[in-house]
């Protein structure tokens, strides 16, 4: 599942499904979709979705490159704040113009 977020004062926002639901529970709301956030709700969304980015950035990480006999490239896994970085950008563009925030499954294709 893919999950599309959208607003009238930002471009289309799409994640992964897990990741999108992730998104909607740091702010939240329920892992509901599709599913909105009113215009005078957003400010306190975005700012419960900035606490829980700064709380996860202060739990320590396993270290990925703890086995030092692998010898194969290993990848770090992308943060919760760099995947959140866009969906920042959209609520903070919705809070300033104040509009609504709507998301829906971005598999139906009726939604492209």
């Amino acid at each position: 599942m893919l999950i599309r977020f959208s607003c009238k004062a930002y471009a289309d926002i799409t994640m992964f499904g897990d990741v999108g639901l992730q998104m909607l529970k740091m702010m939240g709301h329920s892992e509901t979709v599709p599913g909105a956030i009113l215009a005078e709700d957003i400010p306190a969304a975005l700012a419960q979705l900035k606490r829980a980015i700064e709380a996860e950035k202060n739990q320590p990480n396993p270290d990925p490159l703890e086995d030092e006999e692998e010898e194969n490239f290993i990848e770090s896994p992308v943060s919760m704040g760099n995947r959140a970085i866009p969906l920042i950008e959209l609520l903070t563009a919705a809070a300033k113009e104040e509009c609504d925030v709507m998301w829906q499954d971005a598999t139906n294709s009726n939604f492209l």
